[in-house]
């Protein structure tokens, strides 16, 4: 019997010298205790090294499939077509239906052959001879990795779990930053109220009242670097006649280690939004040429990943993110939503009211294109998204057209004319249509009506006269 071993570095056969010691396969493991023992028990008939790991790779990834690599059958032609009447022993049943059919070579699987196995895996070192334990071990561990990136398809600019969780910080920074901001106001509101309403900008006035603390500090304090000219002069001027009431050193304190809060988290959102830019660009570029950058975050983030969300079809898209709705519409029996998250894109947020409908429905369409192709492509370009962009505008445009037109007038008019004078009809004059009988007027003047009035006899109304009814009276 012949036993076919894989390794990392490459396919053992090896040579069973005594048989009978197989069927006791509880006791098996004693006979490979030691080298010496094992080396009475099998031998080895051959080794086929593998060249490289991509070599390994191939070859391991045909075994784990059930399939002969190539490395493979040569071995087989090679070494045990020569021996076609020994049977060879196999630790996968699928693949030794595949030699059995290919090569037609007996092959052999049962516990005893699996034990065998086992027995040799632990004496592998002493049983391949020529080949360093380090060197083995390195190939293991390179093959591992190969294989791993194979199954999984790994790349790590491929990863949609950080679009997931950086669109959910940027959700909570934007939350935490207006409360923040909200408190700030209404906080140093109390000492100059007349401040919020010439800085309007948050992050400006964040800055401003951390640079000049007290308002008694503004006509001292240069604020060029923070705001305008005009609207400094106008903060100082009313630094002077402010309402405010007066507070302590510890509350102007608390106040800007909030300011500081705020420009840091600030700071760190818009570092936060440019990874978030590039992340999407890397991962998804046609879906964010289509939508935009947070609108696609968003889809990705609802649907779970981007496989999840390339598996959705474009009706599901359009309305994703707007379930409430949809469902409660289809419990009352009302018009479902015509769109969820991607009404906040670009391309649905400048048209009119009318098209957004259409826009939204035409868009999901394409966006779901769009998210197959980042998906399941193998490309990283954003052609088709450009291509499919630009045919959504020029739709836009004509629709934006055909609206304008409608409203005009115009194409009511151009419809009628081709209805009732073709461009290509000849026109003659028609003798027909003459008459010599002359017409009378059907309309009679007001003269002619009160002379018939007159001639007519005027005859008095006679009203009929009533009968009266005589009591019935029953007979006795």
């Amino acid at each position: 019997m012949l036993v076919l071993f894989e390794t990392a570095a490459g396919y053992a056969i090896f040579k069973v010298l005594n048989e009978s010691k197989l069927q006791q396969v509880d006791s098996l493991y004693k006979e490979f205790e030691t080298p010496e023992k094992a080396n009475k028990i099998v031998k080895l008939k051959h080794f086929e090294k593998f060249q490289d790991t991509t070599e390994a790779l191939a070859a391991a990834t045909a075994l784990v499939e059930g399939k002969i690599g190539k490395s493979l059958k040569k071995v087989l032609k090679k070494i045990v077509a020569k021996e076609a009447h020994e049977q060879l022993a196999i630790s996968d049943a699928k693949l030794g239906g595949v030699i059995k059919e290919k090569l037609d070579v007996s092959c052999v699987h049962s516990p005893a052959v699996a034990e065998l196995m086992r027995c040799i895996r632990g004496q592998m070192e002493s049983l391949i001879t020529g080949l360093p334990p380090r060197e083995m071990s390195a190939m293991s561990l390179g093959l591992a990795h190969s294989l791993s990136r194979y199954k999984l398809k790994f790349s790590p600019d491929k990863v949609d779990t950080m679009i997931v969780q950086a669109i959910s910080l940027l959700d909570d920074l934007d939350k935490e930053l207006n409360n923040y901001i909200m408190r700030c106001r209404e906080w140093y509101g109390w000492h100059f109220p007349e401040l919020g309403k010439i800085v309007t900008d948050n992050l400006a006035y964040c800055k401003t009242v951390r640079k000049i603390g007290d308002r008694t500090n503004v006509a001292s304090s240069d604020l060029s670097d923070t705001l305008p000219e005009e609207i400094e002069a106008e903060v100082k001027l009313a630094a002077e006649i402010s309402m405010g009431t007066e507070v302590s050193e510890e509350d102007i304190g608390n106040i800007g280690h909030l300011c500081d809060q705020v420009v840091e988290i600030s700071e760190y959102r818009a570092q936060l939004y440019d990874y978030l830019k590039n992340r999407m660009m890397a991962i998804a570029p046609n879906l964010t040429v289509m939508v935009g950058e947070l609108v696609g975050a968003r889809l990705i983030s609802h649907a779970g990943s981007l496989l999840n969300l390339a598996k959705h079809p474009a009706s599901t898209v359009q309305i994703l993110g707007a379930e409430k709705a949809l469902f409660r519409a289809l419990k009352t029996r009302k018009d479902t939503p015509k769109y969820g998250l991607i009404y906040h894109a670009s391309l649905v947020g400048q048209t009119t009211t009318k098209n957004k409908g259409k826009i939204s429905r035409m868009l999901a369409a394409k966006a779901a294109l769009a998210i197959r192709y980042d998906a399941l492509g193998e490309d990283t370009n954003a052609e088709m998204g450009v291509e499919n962009r630009a045919k959504l505008e020029a739709r836009l445009r004509q629709l934006e057209e055909k609206g304008i037109r409608r409203i005009s007038g115009t194409g009511k008019a151009m419809a009628k004319a081709d209805k009732y004078q073709h461009k290509s009809e000849v026109r003659i004059y028609d003798p027909s249509g003459d008459s010599t009988i002359p017409s009378t007027s059907k309309k009679r003047k007001f003269e002619e009506v009160e002379e018939e009035d007159a001639a007519e006899p005027t005859t008095p109304a006679v009203k009929p006269k009533k009968v009266k009814k005589e009591p019935v009276t029953e007979g006795r």
